[in-house]
């Protein structure tokens, strides 16, 4: 894609984390085709060398990366100290670490209920906490996390999953407020009902949830990708603590 000179990325770095979704390729691809250098993070190989390899398409370089968990400071810090290995700056954090749970609320065991939180919540702040040091000591940084539109709408069988996207949500904000006179801008990108691939209309509109959404079809990551670059450049100066809903209309829809 043809981007402005405000949203160049070149010189920067960007550390893009993904619980194993398929649209985060298409997310780091982004920011690299923009010109961050980018470290990919997952919890399983397969992840990781998913993101590497979108990286790799468009910039014909390899990339680095880290895979393992970073729910724990211990696990951040090793997260951190291989991403040292290769760079000096962490200028850009995206948290796509959405695991999707769908479960009658009266069925949710507490064991799920915290492995939930650990994997979207409790990973996000880990890792924002520890970027965000690196961030403080630069007086630079643009965090990303990447949530369901579900942190602020209900819908059947997801409560567990909706409160930890409301959670990040709630995140995003206090962050914003906290590491605002450090320049360093937080933000989140919601995204309703997607798919990375081409799917040709007619066979979408015969989902229900396809059909509720004002736009009449799925969200694909391109939907996404400009907002992204937009939002981790150093043009985004003033933007902070807002969730930019990229759903097809599904937010405004009663």
């Amino acid at each position: 894609m043809t981007l402005p000179t405000e949203f160049d990325l070149t010189g920067h770095t960007a550390i893009v984390a993904s619980a194993g979704g398929d649209e985060t390729p298409a997310l780091a691809a982004a920011l690299a085709e923009a010109g961050a250098d980018v470290f990919a993070v997952a919890r399983h190989s397969d992840a990781t060398d998913a993101i590497r390899a979108a990286v790799t398409a468009v910039t014909g370089k390899d990339t680095h990366g880290y895979t393992g968990r970073w729910d724990t400071p211990a696990d951040a810090n090793a997260l951190l100290s291989a991403f040292a290995d290769a760079h000096t700056r962490a200028d850009i954090l995206v948290n796509d670490t959405r695991s999707f749970f769908a479960k009658p609320a009266a069925e949710i065991t507490l064991e799920e209920w915290d492995e939930l939180y650990t994997r979207n919540v409790r990973a996000t702040f880990m890792l924002s906490q520890a970027v965000g040091q690196r961030m403080l000591a630069q007086q630079y940084g643009r965090i990303v996390n990447v949530i369901s539109n579900l942190a602020e709408r209900g819908i059947h069988n997801c409560s567990a999953f909706s409160a930890t996207q409301a959670a990040v949500l709630s995140l995003t904000r206090s962050l914003a407020v906290e590491w605002g006179r450090s320049e360093i801008r937080v933000n989140a990108v919601g995204s309703g009902w997607s798919t990375a691939e081409d799917i040709p209309l007619e066979n979408q509109r015969e989902e229900l949830l396809v059909r509720y959404t004002p736009m009449r079809r799925k969200g694909h990551p391109r939907d996404l990708a400009a907002m992204l670059v937009y939002l981790c450049s150093p043009h985004c100066d003033y933007p902070s603590g807002q969730p930019v809903y990229i759903d097809g209309g599904a937010n405004a829809h009663p």
